[in-house]
């Protein structure tokens, strides 16, 4: 495991978080394992997902940029010592990047804009939360910890994929096709699908889509960075290993306007 390449940063936010959530930075081998294995219990035992490394007998789901990201950890202090991470992100800078050989989404997008736009990036990848904790704050918390996070290492751009449950263009046609109407980005940020499983989907006419079904369908993490000012990339790609459609999500955190700044680091409490 190597260490990280840049010194933890304090993810004090300030705010009020319920004595039993604890948010830090993975710190050793046991603590990126402990993401791996909420990962396991989403990805694959939930979501039907695989790939080439995850660990069937240790219920790991691992790949090879593990090495080189941070992992944001939540802890509900409640549970088992050895079952108390319920929610994760997996932040990859682009200095380990450099260091893994490219950014985790470049499989599937050409990132060249955003890489020589000079500003600075930062790739958010295998967010999820244990079921018991879906619909509450616990991603409030994580979202307040990845604040912190951006703040102290001046980022610019947020980015990542984003996936939809299954691979069925037709059945995600409302859906992707109101992101695409609504939601596309602007010219310097309108990185391509690119690779075997691109698609380049062309959107439904806006008067053929009902729009509260596809918001309805609509994963609710895609929703959240939609409402922060968050804007997809050109083109689809199905992710058959995952059982995914993935769009890139790109969130310049410039474009977050002052009232969403307010949404994304208020004061929280436990329900």
């Amino acid at each position: 495991m190597n260490e990280m390449q840049d010194p933890p940063p304090d993810l004090e936010t300030g705010h009020r978080m319920p004595p039993h959530f604890a948010v830090s930075i993975a710190q050793n081998i046991c603590d990126v394992q402990a993401a791996q294995r909420l990962r396991y219990l989403v990805f694959v035992s939930e979501l039907g997902g695989d790939g080439p490394l995850v660990d069937h007998d240790a219920q790991l789901e691992q790949d090879r940029f593990d090495a080189h990201a941070v992992h944001l950890l939540l802890r509900d202090t409640t549970r088992a010592e050895n079952d108390q991470v319920v929610g994760v992100y997996r932040l990859l800078t682009e200095k380990a990047a450099v260091a893994a050989g490219r950014f985790y989404c470049e499989s599937e997008y050409d990132l060249s804009r955003l890489k020589t736009s000079g500003l600075r990036l930062l790739e958010l990848g295998r967010s999820c939360l244990h079921p018991d904790y879906r619909g509450g704050m616990a991603m409030m918390h994580l979202w307040q910890a990845l604040a912190a996070y951006v703040q102290a290492q001046k980022i610019d751009v947020l980015f990542g994929v984003a996936s939809f449950h299954g691979t069925d263009l037709k059945h995600l046609g409302g859906p992707l096709s109101l992101l695409f109407h609504r939601h596309l980005a602007p010219e310097p940020f309108l990185v391509q699908a690119k690779g075997a499983g691109a698609v380049d989907f062309a959107p439904l006419p806006a008067d053929q889509i009902d729009r509260v079904a596809a918001m309805r369908d609509t994963p609710p993490l895609i929703k959240a960075y939609l409402r922060i000012g968050g804007v997809v990339g050109q083109g689809v790609y199905v992710d058959h290993a995952f059982n995914t459609t993935d769009v890139c999500l790109i969130l310049p955190t410039a474009c977050i306007s002052t009232r969403q700044k307010q949404i994304y680091s208020r004061p929280l409490s436990d329900g």
